[in-house]
């Protein structure tokens, strides 16, 4: 899993019939530190995140699938909780 931001929704004219119905999210990974890390991914939608959204990304292929409930999806990531807050423990 990693976490990310929205950065916005991607529209297509056509796409595979498991993915109707879904949103289909442009988003930033980031670091723990909130900043940039890597290439903006596409991931479908669970849990109606929007632009600006700190989300959780589940990025193996089963659990993305059955974590939006379509278990024949042909997709590798999806959205599937918004994240409030983190809080990372100290070391010691």
């Amino acid at each position: 899993m990693i976490i990310g931001r929205i950065l916005g929704e991607v529209v297509a004219t056509r796409k595979h019939p498991s993915h109707e119905g879904r949103k289909i999210l442009l988003v930033q990974p980031l670091a723990l530190d909130d900043s940039a890390r890597g290439e903006p991914i596409l991931a479908l939608d669970a849990v109606d995140a929007g632009v600006g959204d700190r989300v959780l990304v589940a990025q193996e292929g089963y659990s993305a699938m059955t974590s939006v409930g379509r278990p024949n999806s042909p997709i590798d990531m999806s959205v599937i909780g918004v994240v409030d807050e983190v809080e990372l423990a100290d070391e010691r």
